[in-house]
């Protein structure tokens, strides 16, 4: 008997030190961990989801965790996962490694795979995008035109790739680019003043007088044409879907020059109907004549009376049969689209579209491709499907004969007659712009020990309505992607009208651009709205900080309330409050500057 009590007193203390030892690894792992997150400016490597800090994704319960800001038990954390180094180019919805992970079923021959596909909220990083190793403070504009860091973009092979072409070159700890294209070897500018030639415009000045001032570059490369417009006072989108040349949009906002990630496939663009005078291909190796030719409607339905399609390309010129053919083809196509030429010459031909309705009301019926119903709206874009049919001009613009607008620069300040259709009138117009003019002076006032003149270039206003936001920044060396949310009023085409340019978004969703594209995001009222649809505004806060450049700034003008719950979220962020106001008894503004960091494996490597 005295040796089984023995057996198990010696079992029971065993039992008692394995716990023990238990309780204290567990205390320890505990403390470690509390270590690692005490200290918010310290940049770790975390999990792939924040759901167990309470944002993102969905709650067991199937509450979201953002319908209420800063309610009561809401968890904020004192530091935020650093994304793996691989995703330090992460764009969310235009993520091809999604797409295979999902096996989503897309026809490679329409381009669907570069159109938008956004990850589910169980799919999503949500964590901070890392700066690639030897990141550096972007060279400033004018300068970064002809240049930028290449450790900022760390990809040469379109230096080899299009090494005759003179798109980009590498120099040192530069690349530098002199101006080239496919299609203009010898320069941008030399090939820009050829096209005004071309439409006899005076002084072969592309802008015609301040009467073009919008251009659609379609397959823009590393926007070399729209950098080259911006001397001549236009302004061009230039577009090019993350393809084989994936960076060269990144390339394009590197530099300091307007640029979207999208493609001609089977969605509308993002732009609103009637919003260019120019559209541009040069060799952009797209098959217009495909589906019934319902991409060159595309463009058909983005062009003003009386706008230009400048193609350059070999079917214009080469006398190959498949050359010849596809060029007939092409010519039968715009001519039953009421296009005529305006001028071809060598490699370049340049259409025009009619001013009015009557060439297309005096068509034989039947004739293909047929108008769009009366009841399509051209302007709806967001998640629209393209259209085989013609776009028809409004009454006002039939009976104007043409859009009936001022030249550039009156045309910013200047109410265009497309205001009546969102029903605004020339007071609200110039009350707005007015309003808009001292915020930007106030927010200006308040930056000013922080910036210099050439300190910001790439603006993103991500909730425009009118623009006057952008408007009111006409005397700063900078440009503004004029963001309006999918389920706003129509206002788009309104900042069209002024010389603006922008895009339609849904910012439950990550914006099309690629990490560290712009030096400052203006958000007024936009986490207002984003709380109101039950989206996620953690979220967009991670969203915010890739798109910005390490040293860029955020303006938030929103409820008080509101702009205190962000101000929890700076220390995780590695951002800091540059300096907070209230603007009434409701609304606060916070200025926020990000700062730079790396992670520890960039360290190593810049080492």
């Amino acid at each position: 008997m005295a040796s089984m009590a023995r057996g198990r007193a010696d079992v029971n203390s065993r039992k008692k030190l394995v716990t023990a030892v238990l309780v204290l690894v567990i205390v320890g792992g505990f403390f470690y961990f509390y270590s690692q997150n005490s200290d918010s400016s310290s940049v770790v490597y975390g999990d792939k989801s924040l759901s167990h800090f309470g944002l993102g994704g969905d709650k067991d319960d199937g509450e979201s965790s953002s319908t209420v800001v800063g309610g009561e038990g809401s968890v904020v954390p004192k530091s935020i996962p650093v994304c793996d180094d691989r995703l330090s180019e992460l764009i969310p919805c235009l993520d091809r490694n999604l797409i295979y992970q999902t096996r989503l079923k897309l026809d490679l021959s329409l381009m669907e795979h570069y159109e938008r596909h956004c990850p589910t909220p169980d799919r999503r990083y949500n964590c901070l995008i890392p700066p690639p190793p030897g990141y550096k403070v972007p060279i400033k504009w004018p300068k970064s035109r002809d240049q930028v860091w290449k450790a900022n973009i760390p990809h040469t092979h379109l230096a080899t790739e299009k090494s005759d072409q003179n798109w980009m070159v590498v120099k040192g700890e530069t690349i530098v680019f002199p101006g080239g294209g496919t299609h203009f070897h010898y320069g941008a500018g030399k090939y820009i003043a050829s096209i005004a030639n071309m439409l006899n415009f005076p002084n072969n000045d592309i802008n015609n007088g301040g009467r073009v001032r919008s251009v659609l570059d379609v397959g823009c490369g590393v926007a070399s044409f729209g950098g080259y417009l911006i001397s001549s006072n236009v302004i061009a989108m230039s577009l090019a879907p993350n393809d084989v040349h994936q960076n060269q949009i990144q390339f394009a906002l590197e530099r300091g020059i307007p640029a979207y990630l999208g493609v001609l496939g089977t969605q509308r663009l993002p732009y609103p109907s009637r919003s260019f005078e120019l559209a541009h291909c040069s060799r952009c190796r797209i098959d217009w004549l495909q589906r019934d030719g319902i991409l060159l409607l595309e463009l058909d339905r983005l062009l003003r009376p009386g706008g230009y399609f400048a193609y350059s390309s070999p079917e214009a010129y080469a006398q190959d049969e498949e050359d010849r053919r596809i060029w007939r083809e092409m010519s039968t196509l715009v001519e039953r689209m009421c296009w005529k030429i305006a001028s071809k010459k060598d490699q370049t031909v340049i259409w025009v579209k009619p001013l009015t309705n009557s060439c297309y009301l005096k068509r034989l019926p039947g004739t293909k491709p047929p108008l769009c119903r009366s009841d399509d709206d051209p302007d709806a874009v967001w998640g629209v499907k393209m259209k085989v049919c013609i776009s028809r001009y409004s009454d006002q613009m039939h009976k104007a004969k043409g859009s009936d607008l001022a030249p550039w620069p009156a045309r910013l300040t200047t109410p265009p007659p497309r205001l009546a259709e969102i029903h605004y009138s020339t007071e609200m117009f110039e009350k707005d712009m007015e309003v808009w003019k001292q915020r930007v002076r106030n927010y200006w006032s308040k930056l000013a020990s922080k910036i210099k003149p050439d300190t910001i270039r790439n603006v993103m206003d991500m909730k425009a309505n009118l623009g006057s936001f952008a408007a009111a920044l006409k005397d700063k060396d900078v440009w503004v992607m004029n963001v309006v949310p999918e389920n706003e009023q129509k206002t788009l085409k309104i900042i069209y009208d002024r010389g603006l340019i922008g895009t339609v978004h849904n910012w439950c969703e990550a914006f099309s651009t690629y990490p560290r594209t712009y030096d400052l995001l203006h958000a007024w009222t936009v986490f207002s709205d984003i709380i109101k649809k039950e989206c996620s505004p953690e979220d967009l806060l991670i969203e915010m900080d890739r798109i910005l450049r390490p040293k860029g700034f955020i303006i938030v003008h929103d409820k008080r309330s509101v702009v205190e719950y962000i101000k929890k979220y700076l220390p995780a962020l590695h951002w800091e409050a540059v300096t907070i106001y209230d603007v009434d008894d409701d609304d606060t503004v916070i200025i926020i500057q990000k700062k730079m960091w790396l992670t520890s494996q960039s360290i190593k490597v810049s080492e």
